[in-house]
């Protein structure tokens, strides 16, 4: 990640105090907190719609699934962690994001086709993020809606609002200056993730517990023809002692680890709750309608969450948007340049005139992609079924291969390659699958009704 060096970050002159052996600023976050940042980032508004997963797959298909991927998430971040230095993993030079870990490892067109399906991820997730904290916050409104009004009161309400304000509080966030000062927010939106998720677990306990109404479930997920149609189915702290990557392998297990165990919790229970009619949502689609105050309380959890998940995922676009004009126009101040304001109960905060343009900006722009497609489901679907195959197996595996200069058609070679062409394959059915979903949501879309 590029990080800044303003006047700020140099305590009493002493320069050297304050800066890493690459002559960087010092580098500050540990296990614990990148540990904080895997979960803000990956337990979030996916985790609402497992219920909804594992109906279309069943006992079987739902568990087997979530269980094997996210094995091979771990396994690919372990090699990914690896590449944070070349050309030995602990003692190289320094790889400060991904696209440097490609050059460095893999160079050529690869480099360029990594920051590509990097960034529209990541751009691609900020907008899925708009999208479902306004579903959250309507949900709100329309909880307490039904409350008064009975559960078949239509209470519709528009996103667009809602959007608006989220939009108007990332402008603010989006000003902090890089992701070593994101600590507290990640932290604050990990404590919110594992709330909602609680809250939704136990209220499916409960209803399963409850056992009120028939639930059909099945092995295989839901039927064609009877429930579907046949055509629906961060940087690390350096130290001596531990190095960067086994730090980040640390993390990369506990934060995998703790999502898997939330995810299969979850999926499993929502499913046994709801069956084959599980909502996409089980919290802002009307799963539940009492206790009121619990699912409001919830969906707040998830809005003030994903306030904190979008800057973990803008903030590295953010970065390398600003390094780049930066070491593009070197002597442009308006690029350059930053100005001292005191700010009430923060201290000395220094403007950069370019960055305060180009990230409200983006907060704009990507607010009104989301109010266009208001689609929770599928384009969620459709993000991960694009983001998944290149970052999180084909460029973690084709590095490690020439980083260990693993012998071409050896054993571990066929099978690795194995493993890639499998991904890619459930890749691109899933995405597939998610641009139909994308066409009929488009066809049904009411502009004032809250999309689930």
């Amino acid at each position: 990640m590029f990080v800044e060096k303003i006047p700020g970050d140099y305590e009493n002159g002493d320069v050297n105090k304050n800066l890493d052996d690459d002559g960087r600023v010092k580098r500050t976050g540990t296990w614990v907190t990148a540990s904080a940042h895997i979960i803000t980032a990956v337990i979030g508004s996916g985790v609402l719609s497992l219920a909804w997963a594992v109906a279309q797959l069943g006992w079987v298909g739902g568990p087997a699934a979530l269980v094997v991927f996210s094995f091979i998430t771990y396994f690919t971040s372990s090699l990914l962690a690896d590449a944070y230095r070349a050309p030995d993993p602990v003692n190289g030079q320094r790889n400060y994001t991904y696209m440097d870990a490609v050059r460095a490892y893999l160079g050529g067109r690869k480099v360029q086709l990594c920051g590509l399906a990097q960034y529209m991820n990541l751009t691609g997730i900020t907008i899925g993020y708009t999208i479902t904290s306004s579903i959250s916050m309507v949900a709100v409104k329309r909880s307490n809606c039904f409350h008064k009004h009975g559960h078949h009161a239509k209470c519709e309400t528009s996103n667009y609002p809602f959007m608006v304000i989220f939009g108007c509080i990332q402008i603010v966030l989006s000003q902090i200056p890089n992701f070593a000062k994101l600590s507290w927010l990640s932290i604050i939106a990990s404590v919110m993730s594992f709330a909602y998720s609680f809250i939704g677990l136990g209220l499916s306990i409960a209803k399963v517990a409850g056992g009120e109404e028939d639930v059909r479930t099945t092995l295989t997920g839901v039927i064609v023809g009877v429930d579907v149609s046949g055509s629906e189915k961060d940087t690390i702290k350096w130290s001596p002692v531990v190095p960067e990557n086994k730090s980040m392998k640390r993390a990369t297990a506990i934060g995998v680890s703790t999502t898997t165990i939330f995810y299969v919790l979850c999926g499993l229970v929502g499913y046994a709750a709801f069956g084959n009619d599980a909502p996409g949502n089980f919290l802002t689609g009307f799963g539940f309608y009492e206790p009121f105050w619990l699912i409001d309380f919830a969906n707040i959890c998830i809005a003030i969450h994903l306030l904190g998940a979008y800057q973990v995922f803008a903030q590295p676009l953010f970065g390398f948007v600003e390094g780049w004009c930066s070491r593009r126009w070197p002597g442009n101040r308006f690029i350059t340049s930053a100005q001292a304001v005191r700010v009430p109960f923060y201290g000395v905060y220094y403007i950069n005139l370019f960055r305060l343009v180009w990230r409200t900006t983006y907060v704009i722009v990507t607010a009104l992609v989301a109010m266009l497609f208001p689609f929770f489901n599928n384009f969620l679907g459709l993000i991960g079924a694009g983001s998944f195959w290149p970052l999180v197996v084909y460029f973690p595996i084709e590095i490690h291969i020439a980083q260990t200069k693993m012998a071409k058609y050896s054993f571990k070679w066929m099978w690795l390659k194995i493993l890639t062409w499998a991904c890619l394959i459930v890749s691109l059915v899933a995405a597939a699958a998610s641009v139909q979903g994308l066409i009929q949501s488009l066809q049904a879309y009411k502009p004032f009704q809250l999309q689930d």
